[in-house]
């Protein structure tokens, strides 16, 4: 499998007539992706003759354009990352699609969803398509689930024994679990958990949402352990 060949120009992304200006003039805007494959198609198992014939519309980065979708999550799976993200879904929380998205940009092991299955996956924009979403209906499925793995479970939350996540040496292999948005974590969680990580704040507000609190932590465990740095 390869990426698109050396000196491989992608062609110009497709430009069409939507919307006016206040003075009703056609505003250009830029369609998503790039149109036709221009010259002789690539050769490859990867590649998809649909989309090299009619255009890549995804929201996926240049080096996948044109690949089938199995090609690329194929190729994401041989480099993912060790860490797992959780998230609390008892009230179908609204954050799940941002966090299933930033998991992906991250490159997330997997994304697991506690308590119902259904969630919203509009903030996903597609993303979920290209991560592994795992579920469980139970707390206690989940953290069963994490120990058989030997995943430490890591509550990203503010509680009176919280941690600061700036100053917390995340492990390499852990799952970071956010609560419901409101009610946080949930008490189960809490308990199960090896460590509870605050996020230090300086304005008035007392919490983030949690697709933002997401994240930070995914950030804090790429520095640590993709590009090596130490905790102060």
């Amino acid at each position: 499998m390869t990426d698109l060949p050396p000196n491989t120009a992608l062609p110009a992304p497709a430009v069409s007539q939507e919307g006016t200006t206040a003075e009703g003039e056609a505003e250009a805007k830029a369609e998503v992706g790039v149109g036709p494959w221009e010259g002789d198609w690539p050769v490859g198992e990867h590649w998809d003759p649909d989309l090299l014939r009619d255009g890549d519309r995804r929201n996926v980065v240049d080096q996948y354009r044109y690949w089938k979708h199995d090609a690329i999550v194929a190729d994401l799976d041989s480099k993912r990352h060790d860490f797992h993200i959780a998230i609390e879904n008892w009230q179908h929380d609204l954050n799940i699609g941002t966090v299933v998205r930033t998991a992906n940009a991250f490159l997330a092991k997997e994304v697991h969803i506690i308590g119902r299955r259904r969630w919203n996956r509009r903030g996903a924009m597609v993303t979920d398509r290209y991560q592994h979403v795992r579920h469980h209906p139970t707390v206690e499925d989940f953290v069963q689930w994490a120990e058989g793995e030997g995943l430490a479970v890591i509550g990203i939350d503010i509680f009176p024994d919280s941690v600061p996540l700036e100053t917390y040496d995340l492990p390499k292999n852990c799952v970071l679990v956010f609560g419901q948005e409101g009610p946080g974590l949930t008490p189960e969680v809490h308990d199960a958990a090896v460590a509870t990580l605050s996020i230090e704040q300086f304005g008035s507000t007392r919490s983030m949402n949690a697709a933002s609190a997401a994240a930070i932590a995914m950030h804090a465990w790429v520095r640590r352990h993709v590009f090596q740095q130490p905790v102060s």
